[in-house]
């Protein structure tokens, strides 16, 4: 199954899809594509940035143009909603939906939620909309889509806010977290350190630190950490560059510095990492 928009005035494109098809498989190829992948029918197991991840039935994952995806054809179960930033820029409408830096570029992991009962009920019915809608054909079909895949960032930005340690935090406190994340995404190639994201939100370090225990378990640390490592990692699965090369580009003035942080992180060398991952290719 795949429905698909296009609009070659605007570059835009949204598809409603299972990749159960040769046109929606050439998608997971496509560059600039956000995906939202729903394990709607029964568990599913993609592959996401090399790493194989099983999605329990009624969980959704949440992916960036940046990351690699692999989702083997005839894999039943499966319902995804893809679309460029023609389509739905997620920076530009941040205000509109706030889901920039929780469901994309939030983390280095790609985020999943789980879905209750009452939750999947909710999101049967927009896969119906959207069923629906495109059934439709005519000039305000796009905007209609628009509305109803706005709905779905909103609901989903909500279920994310409710997994954190302190769901009520307050919003302009949420609003420092989502910053930092954008912040980290942006500037991580050169800026390693939780003060450098601090004087940029015009916040202690200390003040960022304790902010970040009321929303992870993780650092602030960790997270600037592991996207650095995520970086590495892609670049040495899915590039022919060295490791020294890596090292430069991940903002590394000595080669030995990036060995070193890469080591503490994996208990290897990015050498040795990149050797053992190409031999369970």
């Amino acid at each position: 199954m795949n429905f698909h928009f296009t609009s070659q005035l605007e570059e835009s494109l949204f598809n409603l899809t299972d990749f159960n098809c040769a046109s929606s498989q050439q998608l997971l190829k496509k560059d600039n594509l956000y995906k939202i992948i729903w394990a709607k029918d029964n568990d599913v197991l993609i592959v996401v940035d090399g790493y194989k991840i099983e999605l329990k039935h009624n969980q959704i994952i949440f992916c960036t143009p940046l990351n690699i995806l692999e989702i083997a054809l005839g894999q039943r179960g499966i319902m995804s909603f893809v679309f460029n930033r023609e389509f739905y820029c997620i920076r530009d409408h941040d205000k509109e939906v706030s889901c920039n830096g929780f469901l994309f570029f939030g983390s280095s992991q790609s985020p999943i939620v789980s879905l209750n009962e009452k939750e999947q009920e909710g999101y049967k019915m927009l896969y119906y909309f959207f069923r629906e809608e495109f059934e439709i054909n005519d000039h305000i079909q796009g905007e209609m889509l628009r509305v109803l895949l706005k709905r779905l960032l909103i609901k989903s930005t909500r279920l994310i806010r409710k997994n954190i340690p302190e769901p009520n935090l307050a919003n302009d406190k949420m609003d420092v977290i989502r910053h930092f994340n954008i912040l980290v995404e942006k500037y991580f190639r050169e800026k390693h350190s939780v003060s450098d994201y601090a004087e940029m939100l015009n916040k202690s370090p200390k003040t960022l630190s304790n902010l970040f225990k009321k929303y992870s378990e993780k650092t602030a640390l960790t997270f600037i950490n592991e996207r650095i490592l995520l970086e590495a990692k892609r670049l040495l699965m899915f590039s022919d560059k060295t490791s020294t090369e890596i090292a430069y580009e991940l903002g590394y003035k000595e080669p030995a510095h990036f060995s070193k942080f890469f080591k503490n992180q994996l208990g290897t060398s990015p050498i040795e990492y990149k050797k053992t991952r190409l031999q369970k290719v």
